[in-house]
């Protein structure tokens, strides 16, 4: 039997051996947040990282962290509208890859702010657990930064963000 310990760029023994001493660090969540924001920095690169949870009997979402909290922060829920985007990644758990600006035009409302920081490419993971979506996790780049098997990589990871999710919800910011 072989395992696989790399998926796209993302070596996951170590992502996982550095999140699990994330997680045993005071300042919960932002430790986890931090750490999991640097693996993906040191994996597949980015210029922007953020994190966003979602209340879906509101139908709210919450940027809960980002790596550029001067130019994109973190901040007030709000409603997140009907999009194809959140019915993909938000509700039906699945994830998502843009590749170039078009496809940040499609997926986000927000579009103009995240293209004037040089971000055209985007990979995106539902954060799951018991069964639930709590969020997303974000990372975005330049155009044709990303390709399927770095997605995979972070959809593998995306779960171990989920003690910290659960944290926010049993204690909102």
């Amino acid at each position: 039997m072989t395992r696989t310990t790399s998926t796209g760029r993302f070596d996951l023994l170590a992502a996982g051996l550095a999140l699990d001493r994330a997680q045993a660090l005071s300042g919960q969540p932002d430790a986890l947040f931090k750490a999991f924001d640097d693996i993906c920095r040191q994996a597949v690169g980015h210029q922007l990282f953020t994190l966003l949870a979602w209340a879906p009997e509101t139908n709210d979402v919450q940027r809960v962290y980002s790596s550029r909290p001067d130019s994109y922060p973190p901040g007030r829920r709000k409603a997140m509208g009907v999009t194809a985007w959140g019915e993909r990644v938000l509700k039906g758990g699945r994830t998502w890859i843009g590749r170039t600006a078009d496809d940040i035009r499609w997926a986000f409302p927000d579009h103009e702010l995240i293209l004037s920081l040089g971000c055209e490419a985007c990979i995106n993971a539902p954060v799951r657990w018991n069964g639930a979506v709590l969020g997303a996790v974000s990372a975005l780049g330049p155009a044709e930064a990303y390709d399927e098997n770095d997605l995979e990589g972070l959809d593998r990871l995306a779960a171990r963000l989920a003690p910290g999710f659960l944290t926010l919800a049993a204690s909102p910011r």
